[in-house]
């Protein structure tokens, strides 16, 4: 069954704390269990090529469950290490809301899924006409000291405004549930803002004073 665009309405599931998938961007991975070498194999026979990243959440009962949206990736690279890990790169396609999740024989979690909602990650990217590119470059600088992290300055300068907030938003080290709000922002304003507000927070916490 497909819906949406022909995408399907069933898809395997990766659970992998603090990994976040944005439409339309890139995130390497390396598959090694068995279980996900299993699931590899089975995606690679499909048409779509579809993994759908999502985050583990612990449950009331502290129970292991999974958060209700997240975002699947086309495997568009895929090498094979001499230890026989596989190292791919998803391409991400489109966030989902997960209905169900779905047990059967293979090994691998997989859910029902639905579309709707995100039509908006399978057009054109994004623009964020109020972008202040200045300023959230001289925060950042700031935020990259202060969490001793480094990164191709230039580079960042002349990347595309969604290429920019969407390549932070996955890579910096912020904790999973925020990545999720990263992941659920509606638009790629709210992600900035939301960016915005957890670079001057990981400062604050970490006494530095944060400067408007």
């Amino acid at each position: 069954m497909r819906i949406s665009g022909d995408l399907p309405a069933k898809i395997p599931l990766f659970p992998l704390p603090g990994a976040l998938l944005l439409p339309r961007a890139r995130l390497p991975l390396q598959i090694f269990e068995p279980r996900y070498l299993a699931m590899l194999e089975d995606v690679l026979k499909t048409r779509e090529r579809l993994i759908g990243m999502i985050q583990p959440r612990p449950g009331p009962d502290g129970s292991k469950r999974l958060s209700a949206i997240g975002c699947a990736g086309r495997v568009t690279q895929l090498s094979e290490t001499d230890d026989g890990r596989y190292m791919i790169t998803l391409t991400g396609i489109s966030r989902f809301r997960l209905m169900r999740e779905v047990s059967g024989f293979a090994p691998y979690p997989a859910g029902e899924v639905r579309w709707e909602g995100f039509e908006r990650d399978r057009g054109p990217a994004e623009e964020d006409p109020g972008f202040d590119r200045e300023a959230f470059l001289k925060l950042l600088r700031r935020y990259f000291e202060a969490e001793e992290l480094s990164t191709d300055w230039d580079s960042m300068k002349e990347a595309g405004d969604e290429m920019l907030i969407n390549s932070l938003a996955m890579l910096c080290p912020f904790d999973p549930e925020d990545k999720q709000a990263l992941l659920e922002a509606p638009s790629l304003e709210t992600r900035r803002e939301t960016l915005v507000t957890l670079m001057e927070f990981a400062m604050r916490s970490g006494g530095e004073e944060v400067v408007q």
